[in-house]
């Protein structure tokens, strides 16, 4: 992402893009396990109390602070879409997961030190079709190994009605999306084509390729 939109402070009741790596580009998802624990804690930390869960130590933990909005995990990188209700809500989340997850993949794999390069990195999304280029670029991040993008540990198969994840919001986008002028005036009227076949972005929503 451009510099100019990394985050220097929190506001509440705002959406930001969440995105980290490996250090030294490692592998940070090794294989469907990795991939499954990790959305294991979201899905624990989000998941209200009376939803049954298989691990309910830290459940609903997050519930009501933290809305996520859509997700990509790519073998040594991730992007996170969030919208936050308190100022400090995003940093308690993101550091209580990545630790957590650090601890098992070091754990499972038999390492020591850091597993991300570093905290994380965050832009705040500034308006309307700036979330949607947002959603665009996390849910299309796979398409360089793969061509069908509901075959991912990604968002995408909600956004697309193939599954229904409670512990996701895709509605706030998707209402969005149906009621950008920017979308209306060039003719863009389904979600899927938006993101696999719309090839025009925005000058002003350039995006640093993890």
């Amino acid at each position: 992402m451009p510099s100019k939109n990394l985050v220097k402070f929190y506001l509440p009741n705002s959406i930001y893009h969440i995105y980290n790596r490996g250090v030294e580009k490692r592998i940070i998802f090794d294989d469907d396990q990795d991939y499954n624990v990790f959305l294991s804690y979201i899905k624990e930390y989000l998941s209200p109390q009376g939803v049954t869960l298989r691990y309910r130590g830290l459940q609903g933990k997050y519930h009501g602070e933290i809305t996520l909005l859509a997700f990509c995990l790519m073998p040594n990188h991730l992007h996170l879409l969030i919208k936050q209700c308190d100022k400090n809500s995003i940093k308690k989340f993101t550091q209580s997961l990545f630790t957590r997850y650090s601890m098992y993949f070091n754990k499972k794999h038999k390492r020591i030190g850091g597993l991300f390069q570093s905290t994380y990195k965050a832009t705040n999304v500034i308006d309307t079709e700036h979330l949607l280029y947002i959603s665009k670029y996390i849910h299309r991040n796979p398409s360089e190994i793969t061509k069908n993008l509901t075959k991912v540990y990604s968002s995408y198969s909600d956004y697309l009605g193939l599954i229904n994840t409670n512990w996701l919001n895709k509605q706030i986008v998707l209402d969005e999306f149906n009621k950008s002028t920017y979308m209306k005036r060039n003719k863009i009227n389904d979600y899927k084509y938006f993101v696999e076949e719309y090839k025009k972005d925005m000058p002003e929503y350039e995006f640093e390729q993890q």
